[in-house]
């Protein structure tokens, strides 16, 4: 292997892996744009190495962590390959729907000797429910998780008491849909419905009152949240990164926020619908 190759990869990384994963060419070859691809590879990886980094100072030496609509289990592959690979203990998940890209992934993992993965052709509910996974899980991923895909992974850690989740989401829809939906009433009661009334700014606004509820709905449910950019991982605006770590401290005042928006932007459906835990009656807020 070129001395380049050798010095961009991290000591004993498997080749094959990233030539499956087409970030090195078949020859083992590392081009302008594979370049680009291992360094993305490697700052998403800086996230959650330091989760995982930090529940093995803690005790945890047997770490489950889910990937959640895994698809190609891309980003599996890469965690198990940098830290599970080098340790005794400790099991990734890949949870799929589609069972060829399951199959694959399973052919994949059995190839390269990556013992404790396991791929699962489950939705959420099932996986929630399934004896195939343990009762807790340390860690839930969801890389890119279309529309609601990323409100299932979020369901699916509540279940299953995830101590951290690591979410990247993707394409949303459902909320702009609402708010198109309730556009003529909203614009006739308030003038913030200027603020989607062309359907550009429906989609932005969507997009972005999405992951605030979905911030605050964490936050009522205990985690402590921290939202920023995943720099470099694709050219696109879909680059937000919502990290949250479980402290138990149910945060009323989140629940009632939640409660406040919806209410001020015709969301109540979304509500009931997405963040079963806090639909219903509002919570008052906590005292100060």
């Amino acid at each position: 292997m070129a001395r380049q190759v050798q010095e961009a990869l991290r000591p004993g990384q498997s080749v094959e892996l990233l030539q499956e994963l087409h970030i090195l060419t078949r020859e083992g070859g590392l081009n302008q744009d594979s370049r680009r691809k291992l360094k993305q590879v490697y700052h998403l990886f800086g996230f959650i190495e330091k989760i995982l980094l930090q529940l093995e100072s803690a005790g945890h030496a047997n770490i489950t962590l889910a990937d959640h609509g895994a698809g190609k289990s891309y980003l599996g592959f890469i965690i198990y390959d940098l830290f599970f690979r080098q340790r005794e203990a400790g099991t990734i998940y890949g949870i799929e729907t589609r069972q060829e890209l399951v199959e694959k992934s399973r052919e994949l993992a059995q190839r390269l000797g990556f013992e404790r993965m396991r791929f699962l052709p489950l939705t959420v509910q099932e996986s929630a429910q399934s004896d195939e996974l343990p009762a807790q899980i340390d860690v839930v991923t969801a890389l890119h998780a279309c529309d609601t895909a990323t409100d299932d992974a979020i369901a699916f850690g509540l279940q299953k008491q995830a101590r951290h989740m690591v979410l990247v989401p993707c394409c949303q829809a459902e909320t702009a849909g609402f708010l198109r939906k309730h556009k003529a009433l909203n614009l006739s009661r308030t003038p913030l419905a200027e603020l989607w009334r062309h359907p550009l700014h429906t989609r932005e606004m969507g997009s972005q009152l999405t992951n605030v509820l979905r911030c605050l709905y964490l936050e009522s449910q205990g985690y402590s949240v921290t939202v920023t950019e995943l720099v470099g991982w694709e050219h696109s605006l879909k680059n937000e990164l919502i990290l949250a770590e479980y402290t138990g401290q149910k945060k009323r005042s989140a629940a009632h926020r939640m409660h406040e928006i919806v209410q001020q932007f015709g969301l109540q459906e979304l509500l009931a619908a997405r963040y079963p835990l806090v639909a219903g009656s509002a919570p008052a807020p906590e005292m100060a």
